[in-house]
């Protein structure tokens, strides 16, 4: 044993030194390479704002709940990595467009790209633009291609412009999930489940070859009340009925850009340099100047207006929950439920924060992480109002968190609901024994492995998990009951692990107001009332340092990303259902979430 000890506390000596002249060499190659970059960052000219400008969005610009590092970190992780990382959060999104209304600098808006947000963060964004249309302002949209998504926002244009050799896709939505329970018996990986509620379906790839009833019945009914509210909001813009709009779509859907027009989904069909002369007339641009014309970047533009000052009467503070819910400090994308809780319990003890909208963009996770944060929520709550706002996704343990807010606000396609749990168990002992591997175990009680991947569970040690996902889902139905104000066999009724859209979940009484963000603020305000505030966002981002070295040493995956083909993007998504298995760190291994692989389009 003495040995032992000297050897660990030699090996332990060593590794600081190591360290210690690694840290020593980093810092001076880093250091002399973060000294260049400040160099190179601070001569870089700020963006402006001329007269008359065009307030240009890009479709693709990354609306995010929560707030996006600034400053001197991104543009060295981009000078790094060799992309843009252009990002804004929902909040500094809404204000910019409202602001623009009211900007005479602003002489209007130009909509371009294609759209990779969810159908609720597009449509508080649609919210935004008929706010600045109803200004008098202009809004133009053009785009060799547009898809649904992209449509659905572009559509609120005063002058829909479709590129003379472009397609607009119209032909519906659709759900498709990729089950690999055929694989994962193929090559000998065992699986058993837990599992409460008839449509919790979160299990269902990896145990089934396809869809259940209970499944079909829910995404049918889902793909419903999405199609159906993205043809009423079409509607309201092109004043086309949505049965025309349903005969488009069933009639193929992918239009030439002349078939387009000629069905009044776009009102000109145009190359760039047409468009281009357009805003050169908007903006009174001499066209000698050709593509110069004065314009700014939802980005920059959110960048220039004025911060809100922390004056008034006090501060309503936004706190974005996005991602994935997991146990202890989470990250970027997943909200970890130390780092929330730690969050809401600072505001808490904040008297300059009168009022807390929790917004809310995650399909779950894990049953504890989500409790904890729940727990959070409504020691919070009993001190301040906390008004929830709903993004594309608040389901599961997004859910379990939003019920102990003192008002829900949802948009018509928010995803949420799934008030179910379960549980998924893996071994691995048939690839094992084929390739030669076996285990002994030695135990002082019946049951001490229980947790072990190297065979399957027994049924006596099934019941035994199942209680406590049984008692896990009591408590989950009981915490929406209280918090509610329901009755629990009321809760039950619409439980069962059942996926809502926000409009549906309205209708249950699981969501109390059909609205977005902006007017989540001014309830949250009014219930504090304030009458003069300011708005404040948490959590906010890593400082310098921090995203320094998350530049230089995370992400080295993403920067090696070669083009997409159909190949790899089937690979992807076989991984990215992988990847969710490494964030499932619940310490009773059970969960609160979301179907894992339904992909909506």
């Amino acid at each position: 044993m003495g040995k032992f000890i000297k050897w660990m506390a030699a090996s332990a000596i060593g590794t600081i030194i190591g360290l210690l002249v690694f840290v020593t060499l980093l810092g001076i190659g880093a250091g002399g390479l973060v000294m260049v970059f400040l160099a190179t960052a601070t001569r870089e000219t700020e963006p402006s704002l001329e007269p008359n400008s065009v307030l240009a969005i890009n479709l693709s610009t990354e609306i995010r709940d929560a707030v996006p590092p600034s400053g001197a970190g991104v543009v060295l992780e981009e000078t790094l990595s060799g992309t843009s990382n252009d990002a804004i959060s929902i909040y500094q999104a809404l204000r910019a467009i409202e602001h623009a209304a009211e900007d005479d600098a602003i002489a209007g808006i130009f909509l371009y790209g294609n759209s990779f947000n969810g159908l609720a963060t597009l449509g508080e964004l649609r919210q935004a633009l008929q706010t600045f249309k109803d200004s008098g302002k202009p809004i133009f949209a053009y785009e060799v291609d547009w898809a649904e998504r992209d449509y659905y926002l572009t559509s609120i244009a005063d002058t829909v412009i479709l590129d003379a050799s472009g397609l607009l896709e119209f032909n519906g939505f659709q759900a498709e999930t990729q089950f690999l329970a055929g694989a994962l018996e193929k090559y000998g990986i065992g699986v058993q489940v837990l599992r409460v509620g008839r449509y919790k379906s979160a299990i269902e790839p990896f145990t089934r070859t396809s869809s259940s009833p209970e499944e079909q019945e829910q995404t049918e009914a889902l793909l419903s009340d999405l199609w159906q509210t993205f043809l009423t909001t079409v509607d309201s813009s092109r004043t086309l009925s949505p049965g025309k709009l349903q005969q488009i779509a069933d009639a193929g859907g992918i239009l030439l850009p002349e078939e387009a027009k000629a069905e009044g989904l776009v009102d000109q069909v145009a190359y760039y340099e047409d468009v281009l002369t357009e805003l050169q007339d908007l903006t009174g641009a001499e066209a000698s100047v050709g593509e110069d014309i004065p314009s700014v970047d939802l980005v920059s533009y959110s960048a220039l207006i004025s911060p809100e000052a922390s004056v008034g009467e006090g501060v309503v503070a936004i706190v974005y929950a996005e991602g994935e819910i997991v146990f202890g400090e989470g990250g970027e994308g997943v909200i970890g439920s130390d780092t929330l809780s730690r969050t809401l319990r600072d505001l808490r003890l904040d008297d300059a924060i009168k009022a807390v909208v929790l917004r809310i963009n995650s399909p779950g996770g894990g049953a504890s992480a989500s409790e904890v944060i729940a727990d959070a929520v409504r020691r919070l709550q009993a001190e301040k109002p906390v008004v929830v706002s709903m993004g594309d996704l608040a389901a599961s343990g997004g859910y379990m968190m939003a019920a102990e807010g003192s008002r829900i606000y949802a948009s018509p396609t928010t995803i949420t609901g799934s008030i179910g749990v379960f549980g998924l168990l893996l071994n691995f002992q048939t690839i094992a024994n084929r390739n030669g591997i076996t285990w002994d175990v030695f135990k002082t009680a019946r049951f001490a492995d229980i947790d072990t991947v190297a065979r399957p569970q027994s049924p006596e040690e099934l019941v035994l998990q199942q209680a406590v996902v049984d008692e896990l889902y009591d408590r989950f139905i009981t915490l929406v009951a209280e918090a509610r104000a329901l009755p629990k066999a009321a809760v039950e009724q619409v439980a069962q692990g059942r996926v809502w859209s926000g409009q549906a979940a309205q209708t249950q009484g699981l969501v109390d107001e059909l609205g977005g963000l902006m007017a989540a603020i001014d309830y949250a305000a009014e219930q504090a009332e304030l009458e003069d505030w300011s708005v404040e966002e948490y959590p906010q981002p890593l400082s310098l340092e921090a995203q320094i070295i998350e530049s230089l040493f995370g992400g080295v995956s993403s920067r090696l990303e070669g083009p997409s083909s159909p190949l790899l993007a089937e690979w992807t998504a076989i991984q990215s259902a992988l990847i969710h298995l490494e964030t499932l760190n619940d310490p009773h291994g059970t969960y609160t979430r979301l179907p894992f692989t339904t992909e909506i389009d």
